[in-house]
């Protein structure tokens, strides 16, 4: 991306790190044509073949469409101060060269009252919750701690004891053991026939497209307040390539 891109950015743009489908995979062309926004091109491809809702597709997915598609490992976040966007790249790049690339079975689930895909298996889980817990430490020396004000407004929230223990400790609740890799679908959905459309067609279609390739991450970018988020740059995870190469 230009410099005169990065510039355009706002004072209170946001950061995120991501794991996003490979750009020219099936996955990535699915979960983007289904909230119908490629985040990295900027296309706005076309839904097909959508199951029978009780509201146009484009009406249930507002939220995950801003976000882009996408599976959160750390949490959109302000760079401190004095930490610039070539010391996150840096960051981002030493992350991904010590990564492993594995393939993640997944399925289709109703969490709450929103869909999205998750992990198939416990040890799909859990190296999905490892994975997240060595972004968690890569990243939070880059950003802005939270104040005290936004500690106590999120502890108004329903948090167990433990959530509120990482929430003071690293600033959000769900994290490390408390952490569940999901790729959201919809938004929250009260329609309980919607929510059962959408997890049949999305359990069809990941057993159509296979298990997906955790072989990288990518950096999101929020420009300003309110604005969809953009994929950025994406980071190829390399451990495995470089211990061959060193062996």
């Amino acid at each position: 991306m230009s410099a005169a891109i990065q510039n355009a950015w706002s004072a209170q743009a946001r950061f995120a790190i991501y794991y996003a489908p490979a750009r020219a995979s099936g996955w990535w062309d699915a979960g983007s044509t289904w909230l119908a926004r490629d985040a990295e091109s900027g296309a706005s491809p076309d839904p097909h073949d959508a199951p029978a809702l009780s509201q146009p597709l484009a009406q249930l997915t507002t939220s995950p469409r801003r976000y882009g598609w996408h599976g959160t490992l750390v949490a959109p976040f302000h760079l401190a101060e004095n930490v610039t966007i070539a010391d996150l790249l840096d960051a981002a790049e030493r992350f991904a060269q010590q990564q492993m690339p594995f393939a993640l079975d997944v399925e289709a689930a109703t969490l709450g009252d929103f869909c999205a895909l998750r992990p198939a298996t416990s040890s799909g889980d859990e190296q999905m919750r490892a994975l997240a817990a060595n972004a968690l430490r890569a990243f939070t020396p880059l950003r802005v701690k939270p104040s005290a004000a936004d500690i106590a407004k999120r502890m108004q929230a329903p948090l167990t004891e433990r959530q509120r223990e990482l929430l003071v400790e690293w600033g959000y609740p769900y994290v490390l053991d408390e952490f569940r890799f999901h790729m959201t679908l919809s938004n929250s959905l009260d329609q309980a026939d919607d929510r059962a459309a959408i997890v049949e067609r999305w359990q069809n279609e990941a057993q159509r497209l296979g298990p997906l390739a955790i072989d990288g991450a990518a950096i999101f970018v929020e420009p300003s307040p309110g604005e969809p988020f953009m994929l950025w740059q994406r980071l190829a995870f390399t451990a495995e390539e470089q211990s061959r190469e060193n062996a």
